[in-house]
Formats: C-alpha cells, structure tokens, sequence
C-alpha cells in the first residue's frame, strides 16, 4: 500500500525543508521461519484463571496426601491404629486424583478429592471430635467451589450443600460424641496441627491466586499495548510512552527523535504474493526494526504499513543515522517463505525530525509525515529529515 499523502500534491506536515539522503540495494534473504510469532491474543482473564485452579488442584492434592502421611505418623505416635488406616487410604485416594489429574481426567478426579475430603473429615470427626479440628478442611472448599463453578447457580448450589453437611456434622458430632477418643494431649496436638495446615493452605491459595490475577492483569495490559500481528507496540500504547518521554527530556533538556516509516509499494506486494505474505514482511520489517533500535527506543505499527519510532536522548544527526541504517537493514535483507519462489524485497521510506521544546507530539508526527512523503516523492527506499523553518 502506497504512503498516503504520495497520492497528494502537497505534504501533510506543511513545508519542511529536507535534506536527502543515499538509496537502494538488495542482498541476502532471511528465511520466515527464523521470526518470530505474533503476540498472542487469546487469553483471557477467565482462561487464565480457570488454568490456574486446576494447577493448584494438582499442587494441593500433593500437599494434601503430605499432610495425611504426617497424620498417619501422628496416629501411629498416639496408638489409634484406625485413624492411622484411615490416612492411609487418603494417601492413596490423592495418590489416585493426582494421576488423574496428569490425564486430564479431572472430573473423576475432583469426584475423588471431594470423596476424601468429606469422607475424611465425618470419619475423623465422629472418632475423636469436633475438637479435632477435622471439618476446618470442608471450609477449603468454599474458594475451589467459586472459581471452578461453571454456571451461575452451581456455586450457590455446591456452597449451600456444604453448609448442610457442615451443619448437620456438627449437630451428629456434638449430639453422639467422639467414638474412640484420644487423650487430652493428643486432642490438643491433633487440633493444633490441622488448624496450622488450613492457615498454611489458605495462605498458599490466596498468594497462587493473587499471583495468578497480577499476572493477568499484566497479561491484558500487554495485549491492549501491543500490535497482535508484529507484537511491536501499538499506537495507543506508542502516544502512552511518548507522554513520560518529553516529560523526561523537558527535565533533562536532552532532545527526542521521531522516525516514520512507510513499506514501499505495499499494495503491490500483498496483490502479488498475498496478504499471508504481506503480513509475514509488516514482522518481518517490525523484527528488523526493533533489532536495529536501541532498548531505551520506543518502535510501534503507527497503523497499516506504517511503522513510528521514538528515540529519547536523540539529536537531528543521530536520529538520521539510525533512519539510514534501518533503511540499509531492510533493503539488505529480503525476505524468503516456504510458499515464494523468490525472496520478497521490501524497501522503507523515512521521515525523520525533532521533538521541538514544548511542541505538541502530534505537530512533530505531522512534520515527520511530510519529511515521508517528500521521501515518496524523490523515489522512495530513502530517508528525508525535516527541519523547522523560523517564518
């Protein structure tokens, strides 16, 4: 696709004074297969969260299945042979879901956890009682049941269930007594030791689960920020940046740069090889771009086949420099797919120009666009500077 204002008798940026430099030349190839992927653009804070309960399941039930061995030690320690059996099959209940698991056979799985889990804290409580401790594992349920409900009536539903059988645990406990009792020590130990494990769960849950919504935030920031195709920055997150930028060269006095550049002859390429193929060379000049830049230089899809570059700390010459250098990467490196018979030649036309003090950024962006298309009009593959001109 041709620059825009090529197809105009006048610059959109008024009228600069340019000053041109050198063109053309072709020679190796780069391969597609070496570039990299587009950003990815399907995640969704849902998905991830929904990823994430089912990595913690796999990590509780380890943790779980640990934590029965250490009761099944602490029973045999206290002589109740009963509940070191009881343990004993939990251990294998997890052994079981965690393998499950692996399969993504989690509907049996989690059909499994929750038989453990139920039948282990009514098991345990009615032997020893309520003072146990035992039934504060039901409560380890209540975040697992919100963030793996499907629907919006299955949680209340799941949630109200367990209130029940808590309740009506409590009134069978407390009504009937504990049918094989341990000692007033043992009590105590076995009461303490369950409450450290759910405090130490219920931390460890709500830190995956914190870490797992910072992550997702941070996921979607980088997506509204950068361009799904070339995973360069977009133009939103590019005018973003730029605000901190002058802010900072106001405070320090240093100047900052603007490149636009502009693929020569787009249209013709995607008409002649594709849009598959136009789209593999806007990655491919967006990956020579940010290799060519510098890590403190800000390099976006201003939008099409445009591509805008912010250089902080950057004069006039400098930024020239860089400009001709990223026109010379380009037009060295054509770019080769499976599906070409010849390497595709993709050449760049640039604008370059300053940041004025105390300029609006979209005066400079306009002043750049006309140094571009004064670079179209003298036969593109070349870069044009644009200074101001004191009227």
């Amino acid at each position: 696709m041709s620059h825009p204002a090529a197809k105009r008798g006048t610059p959109r940026g008024g009228n600069p004074i340019t000053r041109l430099t050198m063109d053309n030349s072709a020679h190796p190839t780069v391969h597609v297969s070496a570039l990299p992927p587009p950003a990815a653009t399907d995640a969704t804070s849902s998905k991830l969260a929904h990823r994430a309960f089912w990595v913690m399941t796999r990590r509780v039930t380890m943790m779980a299945a640990g934590v029965d061995f250490a009761l099944l030690l602490l029973f045999l320690y206290f002589d109740a042979p009963l509940l070191a059996w009881l343990n004993l099959v939990s251990i294998g209940l997890y052994g079981c879901a965690y393998w499950l698991l692996t399969r993504r056979m989690n509907a049996s799985a989690i059909a499994l956890i929750w038989l453990e889990v139920l039948g282990h804290a009514a098991i345990g409580t009615m032997l020893i009682g309520w003072d146990s401790g035992f039934h504060y594992y039901l409560l380890m349920f209540i975040p697992a049941i919100v963030v793996s409900a499907g629907s919006k009536l299955r949680p209340y539903t799941l949630l109200l269930l367990l209130f029940v059988f808590y309740i009506g645990l409590h009134t069978v406990a407390r009504w009937v007594g504990p049918t094989a009792p341990l000692d007033n020590t043992g009590l105590w130990v076995v009461h303490g030791f369950n409450v450290a494990v759910v405090f130490a769960m219920a931390a460890h849950t709500a830190r995956f689960y914190y870490r797992t919504v910072r992550r997702a935030e941070k996921k979607l920031a980088d997506l509204a920020a950068t361009d799904p195709l070339t995973g360069l920055s977009n133009r939103r997150n590019l005018l973003s940046l730029a605000e901190q930028v002058l802010a900072h060269a106001e405070r320090t006095g240093h100047s900052t740069a603007l490149v636009l550049a502009d693929i020569d002859h787009f249209k013709a390429i995607n008409d002649q090889h594709g849009h598959e193929a136009g789209d593999q060379v806007l990655v491919h000049i967006g990956t020579l771009l940010s290799e060519t830049c510098r890590a403190q230089d800000i390099v976006a899809r201003w939008g099409g086949e445009e591509f805008l570059l912010l250089l902080p700390a950057t004069d006039a010459a400098a930024a020239l420099a860089l400009a001709e250098r990223i026109r010379s990467v380009v037009t060295a490196q054509p770019l080769s797919t499976h599906k070409q018979e010849t390497p595709i030649n993709a050449t760049l036309s640039l604008g370059v120009t300053v940041v004025q003090t105390n300029e609006p950024l979209a005066s400079a962006i306009a002043r750049a666009d006309g140094a571009l298309y004064r670079s179209k009009e003298q036969g593109r593959n070349r870069v044009t500077t644009a200074e101001l001109v004191q009227l």
